[in-house]
């Protein structure tokens, strides 16, 4: 099967056995068979059955993006993202590169699969958030005029139209007029022959119309016998009457399918020509299936992005994806339990300890199984982020490896696949991560334990990482004799007899064979006696016993503070929605607030208006300025009561407004208020305080600082016809005349005394005699609108 293009190719690994026995170990090709049943086409169920995780880490990255970015696709669809109209075009796109004709059904399903891979290109590429998918299809090309040029020629299930040349068009109509002959004679032999006849109905043989004559009557209806039935009481006769028309017929027929094989050969030859660009196509779309499966299979894992670390390993609440998928399928989900992995990052060797079926080995295969899957771009089942080293190979001995032809113990069989590993550790300097399940085991305590001893340390200086499960008491100290070392144990409880499948870091695991044989009643002389040769090692489960009751003491403080947290958490979730719940209220009164004001401006304009119409008609100043004070009063908001706010003071206790909480007021600074409740301290402004009763609702009442008083409005200056003097083209003593004049009957406010520019004279005597007057209160030139310095405003008294 050909493969898209890569930027990459994969690592040649220094031992492709080890790799195949690692990935059989682990059960990598059971995870694979649950990754196919995600995948859409039948290409690309076999592409994820053959998965490979062996990448370099750009490799490992570059699916990785692909998988988030399938993700991100396979949401933004309802119902996800549809790969139907996909087929496997290899057989046939290899038939048609070398010349040979393909069928109908075969060029359909090659139509199809270009409109389906167009329709998801343009999905992807107008999905900014996908830019690896977009370099991914980049190279894409769908053929949009073959795809075309196929449904003119085809009907959906592969037959050639009649509208695929003029030439079968007038081909097939001949052959319509030719059968409604042969059917129309032999209509009128069966009503001129009824007696001879076994059935009324026009049958086929051989290609050949034919009628059902009776046996007896054979001499009645000459023709040609094709068949007999079985009693032979029935021959299935084509007269000579028609044999002549279904020759023609049958001569047109062979034109009519050889016409179809040219539009056939035909399109074979356009698809042979693009052979190339169609595999490509298809390799494509392959990889996009593959890369959904992917993201399909880490939601149903609800899984989380691994990120490849310097070193050190984080992966919280992991789930053996196998033990994960055989609990949903028995609906038992909580009986897969969470182990977590946490290494600090000088560590480089671990040992395992507990009882038997504790889990030790399935903590080994997690760790492993997880490691492939992030390697090959799958998300880990794991809280976020699971961090976790970059490891180049992985080795596992795992199991017994006994072999009867090869005369092999289960020892020998450890001993030979551990070899190769050193042997591959020494050739390489790549990063590797070693699993060992019981090492040492199959042999002599002594031995075993010395030899698993030496074997840890040479991996600790060689791998990257190794993780051992042990039965062995003497490779707990290896972690105070090394510092890459650490030790951890499965927990097991004591009261049940049985193991919690939990694994503790740090602590080293207890043997419990004298505690299980106790409580099963076994003979106390024979328990004492145990106890009696496990003396120094009873000093150390005495130590294990001490560090377990600190463990748990801490994670019962854990578990508190994690309350406390959610606790907090939920309280700045509620005072948020509070918070939210007043802002939109404050937000809808002030609506309608301004919506109020500005039906009240609006009033007050239009009365505005009209008084100053009726101004400018000439009504006298005074009725308008009085008109013009009443719509003031009217509309100037009341003076406002005085109010009063809570105003606690440092001991009283309160409620905090908005959280139903009560609280004791510990400090003040300006108006922001420090309140204890209970083990938590909340700083809010004075307004999210309440009394808690009406006796300190009152006692604790301050009147509020009133607002500054608002400035006396400015004066109207309304210029009418009444309030404009001009006085261009006449002399000074003229224009005094009329100043004079109409002063002496001018209410107090502006007048606009126009003047004009000229020479500047009359300018300057109108305001010498305006400095002299009177009932002037102040003159000053207009504004621009108003002619500006060649018009003087005078206000009068």
């Amino acid at each position: 099967m050909p493969t898209a293009p890569t930027l990459h190719p994969p690592l040649v690994g220094p031992d492709p056995s080890l790799r195949q026995e690692t990935l059989e170990l682990l059960e990598w090709p059971r995870l694979c068979q649950h990754l196919a049943t995600f995948a859409a086409t039948s290409l690309g169920r076999r592409a994820c059955l053959e998965l490979d995780p062996w990448l370099s880490q750009d490799r490992s990255r570059e699916h990785l993006d692909q998988t988030e970015e399938a993700i991100r696709l396979e949401q933004s669809q309802p119902g996800g993202l549809s790969l139907e109209g996909i087929h496997d075009l290899l057989a046939a796109l290899e038939r048609a590169e070398r010349g040979g004709i393909l069928s109908g059904e075969e060029l359909i399903q090659i139509a199809t699969t270009l409109g389906t891979a167009r329709r998801i290109r343009r999905l992807i590429d107008a999905d900014t958030r996908l830019p690896r998918l977009q370099e991914w299809i980049s190279p894409l090309r769908t053929y949009p005029e073959l795809e075309q040029e196929i449904f003119r020629c085809l009907e959906d299930h592969g037959e050639v139209r009649d509208s695929a040349s003029p030439t079968l068009a007038d081909l097939r109509r001949q052959q319509r007029q030719q059968r409604s002959h042969i059917q129309e004679r032999l209509h009128q032999l069966m009503n001129q022959y009824p007696q001879a006849l076994q059935d009324t109905l026009i049958s086929q043989r051989q290609g050949r119309f034919v009628l059902m004559v009776k046996a007896s009557h054979r001499d009645v209806i000459q023709g040609i016998v094709h068949d007999s039935s079985a009693s032979g009481a029935t021959l299935y006769v084509e007269p000579y009457a028609v044999v002549e028309l279904g020759n023609r017929l049958r001569q047109t027929q062979a034109q009519t399918q050889a016409e179809e094989e040219r539009i056939l050969a035909a399109l074979s030859a356009q698809v042979g020509s693009v052979a190339p660009d169609l595999e490509q196509l298809q390799a494509l779309m392959v990889g996009l299936d593959v890369a959904l499966a992917r993201g399909r299979y880490s939601l149903w894992l609800e899984g989380n992005r691994p990120q490849f670390v310097s070193a050190g390993l984080r992966l919280r609440q992991v789930r053996h994806p196998l033990l994960l998928w055989q609990s949903r399928l028995e609906g038992n989900e909580s009986g897969v339990i969470p182990i977590d992995f946490t290494l600090a990052e000088n560590i480089r060797a671990v040992v395992i300890t507990g009882p038997n079926t504790g889990g030790k080995t399935v903590a080994l295969k997690t760790l492993g199984l997880l490691t492939l899957m992030a390697k090959a771009g799958i998300f880990l089942p794991a809280q976020d982020p699971p961090q976790l080293p970059w490891f180049d190979e992985v080795y596992a001995d795992i199991g017994d490896e006994q072999s009867l032809q090869q005369s092999l113990s289960t020892f020998s069989g450890h001993i030979r696949r551990i070899s190769r590993m050193v042997q591959a550790l020494r050739s390489t300097s790549q990063s590797v991560l070693i699993l060992l399940d019981e090492v040492g085991a199959g042999t002599d305590p002594t031995e075993g334990a010395a030899l698993a001893a030496g074997l840890l340390e040479f991996l600790s200086e060689h791998a990257q990482l190794t993780l051992a499960t042990t039965h062995y008491g003497e490779l707990k100290a290896l972690k105070y004799q090394h510092p890459g070392f650490e030790n951890a144990s499965v927990e097991f409880d004591e009261a049940t007899l049985a193991p919690t499948y939990r694994l503790l870091w740090g602590i080293p695991g207890r043997s419990n064979a004298l505690t299980i044989a106790q409580r099963l009643h076994l003979d106390a002389e024979i328990l004492e006696r145990a106890k009696q040769r496990l003396q120094g090692e009873s000093q150390v489960d005495v130590v294990i016993a001490g560090l377990e009751e600190q463990r748990a003491d801490l994670e019962a403080r854990a578990a508190a503070v994690g309350s406390l947290h959610r606790e907090l958490e939920a309280l700045q979730r509620q005072m948020q929605q509070r918070s939210r719940q007043m802002a939109e209220r404050e937000a809808q009164l002030e609506q309608k607030q301004t919506q109020g004001i500005q039906a009240l401006l609006a009033a007050a304009r239009e009365e505005v208006a009209a008084a100053i119409r009726k101004l400018q008609q000439g009504d006298a100043p005074q009725q308008i300025t009085a008109k013009l004070d009443e719509i003031q009063e009217r509309y100037s908001p009341p003076p406002a009561p005085v109010e009063t706010e809570f105003v606690p003071e440092i001991g009283d206790r309160v409620r905090l407004r908005g959280l139903g909480h009560t609280g004791e007021v510990i400090a003040v600074e300006e108006d922001v208020f420090v309140v204890r409740s209970g083990i938590l301290k909340f700083t809010v402004p004075r307004g999210h305080l309440d009394p808690i009763d009406e006796h300190q609702a009152k006692q604790r009442q301050r009147p509020k600082a009133p607002p500054p008083a608002p400035s006396a409005p400015a004066p109207l200056n309304l210029r009418t016809r009444q309030n404009t003097l001009d006085l261009r083209g006449k002399t000074i003593a003229d224009a005094e005349i009329l100043l004079e004049q109409h002063f002496a009957q001018a209410p107090p406010g502006p007048v606009w005394i126009i003047h004009g520019h000229g020479t500047g004279r009359l300018r300057a005597g109108v305001q010498a005699y305006l400095r002299e007057h009177p009932r002037v209160q102040s003159f000053e030139a207009a504004e621009s609108q108003d002619g500006g310095t060649g018009v003087t405003v005078a206000q009068l008294r």
